[in-house]
């Protein structure tokens, strides 16, 4: 779920933080660059873990900042198929679940990847989209297991996807993501833990 990733960039230092010492400075202006930012392929990025190296210090005609090259590793975070986390429930309507680690918000269970046999009841008084999903472990029983906001759920990664920036956005739009994880609830020890 958590990897080390190397990665060598040149980095203009702004002279506003030239009166730190050199390594504190690099840190703090890698942590803005890369910080809760998803590179595609690599994963979100949670932490600056240490700086390798820091070569450089050149100033550039017409700039009067330094640019260094910098070796560092960054702790990513990339879901890794067939791995199970547990997450909360950040919302649920008729398109199936989404879950939320509290640091990634955009982790999706689609109704085809719902417990097997399940459906959904609107709830009263909320808007047309909110539901509250139930398994139906018994159905000729009337034995039924709703997943609800306060449980912490079990799922498998199905597929980690990084998607093309748009160019152009509807205004009606959901806000892009820039990584997207979907997750299965369909297999014994999944879903809610109160279930299990």
């Amino acid at each position: 779920m958590f990897y080390l990733s190397r990665i060598e960039h040149k980095l203009r230092l702004p002279p506003s933080l030239l009166s730190l010492p050199i390594r504190d400075a690099i840190h703090t202006e890698l942590e803005k660059l890369f910080l809760d930012k998803v590179i595609a392929n690599l994963g979100l990025c949670t932490c600056v873990y240490d700086i390798i190296s820091i070569e450089g210090g050149f100033i550039f005609p017409g700039d009067g900042a330094p640019t260094y090259t910098v070796v560092f590793n960054l702790i990513m975070f990339r879901p890794i198929m067939g791995e199970i986390i547990t997450a909360k429930l950040h919302s649920s309507d008729a398109d199936g679940l989404r879950l939320s680690l509290g640091f990634f918000d955009d982790i999706y269970i689609p109704t085809h990847h719902m417990p097997n046999p399940s459906h959904f009841d609107p709830i009263p008084g909320k808007s047309n989209k909110s539901v509250v999903w139930f398994w139906d472990y018994k159905k000729e029983e009337g034995l039924s297991y709703p997943i609800d906001s306060s449980d912490e759920i079990k799922f498998q990664v199905q597929s980690v996807s990084y998607p093309p920036i748009p160019v152009e956005q509807p205004k009606e739009s959901k806000p892009f993501a820039p990584m997207l994880v979907y997750g299965s609830l369909d297999q014994d020890g999944l879903g809610p833990v109160s279930w299990w």
